[in-house]
């Protein structure tokens, strides 16, 4: 059965304020201790610690900066952690930034194998939804041409026709719906929501409160890498509003 284990979780940035050094101060240094540092720790997620079981459509809300998307890559093994750890039991599909495991100078063809095998999936696996994933995407003409060449658009469609045509125990995502060509946002909203049904856990990072409040059933609050609160999503997201309130007056 799928679930998400979080003990203590706090993951750690280094900021380098100095400019990048010449050849010349590079060796200079190395040889001698600088009276003041150069760089300084940023604890972008700080003492987190949840559980999230079969069922669960988590919602994450926070500011801009509040380790919202660092929590989510900590949970598909993009970052590891600096203290604490995290359990994952189940096959993620992650649609963070949609397209970065594209490679340019492969085709769309050859980025479909690609992803697919980065995913888990295997070749026979892939080639029974390639033709369905292609033609969502609705780059048919295109799909033996490098994906360098493609717009934009085409280029987020096909990553998303293929994210959304896999089987995830636990799908992940982080601002899937922000911005994007309004008729294929159309066309596309159904079939995530499909996706979500097929999902055995959810877990998802929006700044649109009503959209989580509507595909969720908690969601967690975090400011400046700490959880502040993890319950009911309206009410979570109505307490996150009124300090909002608070802060701007």
């Amino acid at each position: 059965m799928s679930s998400i284990h979080v003990k203590d979780l706090s993951i750690k940035f280094r900021i380098y304020h100095d400019r990048w050094p010449s050849i010349k101060d590079y060796f200079v240094n190395f040889f001698k201790r600088k009276e003041h540092a150069v760089f300084s720790d940023f604890w972008a997620v700080k003492n987190v610690s949840l559980d999230i079981k079969a069922g669960d459509r988590v919602g994450i809300i926070g500011h801009n900066g509040a380790g919202k998307s660092t929590l989510l890559k900590a949970l598909c093994r993009i970052y590891e952690s600096s203290e604490g750890h995290v359990s994952v039991t189940g096959r993620i599909i992650p649609l963070l930034e949609i397209g970065a495991g594209f490679h340019p100078e492969f085709t769309g063809k050859e980025n479909i194998y690609l992803n697919g095998a980065i995913f888990g999936y295997s070749k026979q696996q892939l080639k029974s939804i390639e033709e369905e994933v292609v033609a969502f995407a609705e780059v048919e003409e295109f799909i033996d041409t490098a994906v360098k060449y493609y717009s934009t658009g085409m280029y987020m469609r096909l990553a998303f026709s293929l994210a959304t045509a896999m089987q995830p125990d636990i799908l992940v995502l982080d601002e899937v719906f922000a911005g994007g060509d309004a008729a294929f946002l159309e066309r596309a909203r159904p079939r995530m929501q499909a996706l979500i049904d097929r999902a055995s856990i959810m877990v998802m990072v929006s700044h649109d409160h009503a959209l989580v409040e509507s595909l969720c059933n908690r969601v967690i609050w975090m400011d400046h890498g700490q959880l502040i609160a993890d319950g009911h999503p309206s009410e979570i997201i109505k307490q996150y509003l009124a300090r909002q309130r608070i802060k701007h007056d």
